[in-house]
Order: structure tokens, then C-alpha cells, then sequence
């Protein structure tokens, strides 16, 4: 717990020296000469771990002063602390709790009529897999674009999201993360390539699994979205 501390302790100062300068512009912003430390590399949980930003791209600590800061979102999402950003009162907000309710809110898919009968009949298509499931939340601003069916399982894509539904385990031959999901059930991050991170965990006689093609959400919030992929009713 004291290294989770100290680590949480260093996000929050890397966090600032890192930050965007319109967030932090303002009387107490300190210039300062640091330097990207590409020789520092990471393991998380005895597996070695790159970085990324949003858009997949590997990020580098900073040292400075003899002190190496890390790229606080980056860290938190692998580490599982949430992390928000108060505008208000200029503060980072590491875990629960805080003035900060938790910012990532669902809202609930709104498909029309026809977007219901596509996914009717795009599951119908697989024999002995005829009954549909679907998400039924996506994270707030995310917006949902069309479902299509494919040889080996049902794809419903948003503009920030995937959730491929299929009879079969695409995880399993890869090596990756066991989590539990916020209901209890077990499911694998794992990445079959250097840009790609992919959710899967087995719902009734199937297998869901989710990503962010574009990687704009993080971890936390799709594994918040997994838990509610449902048996379809019409």
C-alpha cells in the first residue's frame, strides 16, 4: 500500500507538470527545463507495460531534478484508480470520493425500430445462437452507428466503441489480465497486437468482447459499459 502511495503521490505532481496549458495556465504555473526518460522502462504486476495516451501512442516519464514523473491517466487506468480532473477548484482527484462525482456516466442506447430488427436478424443468422444480445449503456457523448453481422458474430458499432458478441473465445490463446467486472464476473484485457486492447468474458452461452478502436475511452470505462450488455427483449 506504501508504494501504491508513493506512486499515486507521483502521478499527481506528473499530472501537472504534463498537463495541457490551457488547464494549468494561471499565476502558479512554473516553467522548467525536464527531459522525456526513454531509457525507463515498466512492469505492472510482474507484466511489462507501455504508456499510451488516448490515441495509442507510447508516452515517456519525466525526470527532473533527479525526480521521474509518470503520466498520471496512463498509470491510473492500468493501475485501476479512477482519476478526474476538478475545472472548478484546479484539482486532480485520484480514486473515489472527492467534489468530483464519478465522471464516467453512462446513458442508455437508444436504438430506433429499425436498428431492433437488424439486430434481431443479424443474431437469427446463427444457427443455435439465435437469441440477441445487446448493450444497452454507452458512455455519455458516445453515440451508436449501426449493428452488422459478420461470419463468426454480431458487431454493434458506436463512434467510440466496438462490442463484438460471437460464439467464440478470441481471448483465450492470448496472454493477458483477469479482471472482475463491477457484477462480479470475471473478464481478460489482452492485447494480440502492440495497438490494440481488447475486453472479453463469457455471458451465458457466448462471449463478448469490447474495445475502443479509436481509444478515446479507457479501461475503466469499458469495463463499466460490459456490465451491461443484455439478453435482448423485445
Amino acid at each position: 500500500m506504501k508504494n501504491k502511495k508513493i506512486i499515486i503521490a507521483t502521478m499527481v505532481f506528473g499530472m501537472v507538470v504534463t498537463g495541457s496549458a490551457g488547464v494549468y495556465a494561471g499565476t502558479k504555473l512554473q516553467k522548467i527545463t525536464a527531459y522525456l526518460n526513454h531509457s525507463i522502462g515498466f512492469k505492472v504486476n510482474g507484466t511489462a507495460y507501455t504508456p499510451v495516451d488516448n490515441k495509442g501512442n507510447a508516452l515517456a516519464p519525466i525526470t527532473y531534478n533527479n525526480t521521474t514523473y509518470l503520466p498520471v491517466r496512463a498509470i491510473a487506468d492500468v493501475m485501476k484508480v479512477p482519476v478526474t480532473f476538478d475545472a472548478v477548484n484546479n484539482q486532480v482527484i485520484l480514486g473515489t470520493g472527492g467534489s468530483v462525482t464519478d465522471t464516467i456516466s453512462l446513458t442508455p442506447v437508444q436504438y430506433s425500430n429499425t436498428q431492433k430488427q437488424e439486430i434481431v436478424k443479424a443474431f437469427a443468422n446463427f444457427q443455435g445462437f439465435e437469441t440477441a444480445y445487446a448493450p444497452t449503456q454507452m458512455v455519455s457523448g458516445d453515440a451508436f452507428q449501426k449493428v452488422v453481422g459478420s461470419d463468426d458474430g454480431v458487431n454493434f458499432l458506436f463512434k467510440q466503441m466496438k462490442v463484438n458478441i460471437s460464439p467464440r473465445d478470441y481471448a483465450y490463446e492470448y496472454k493477458g489480465e483477469t479482471v472482475k467486472l463491477s457484477n462480479g464476473t470475471e473478464a481478460k484485457w489482452y492485447s494480440p497486437s502492440t495497438d490494440s486492447l481488447f475486453l472479453t468474458y463469457k455471458l451465458d452461452d457466448r462471449f463478448v468482447t469490447i474495445s475502443s478502436p479509436n481509444k478515446t475511452l479507457s479501461k475503466t470505462q469499458l469495463e463499466k459499459v460490459a456490465v451491461n450488455v443484455v439478453k435482448w427483449t423485445k
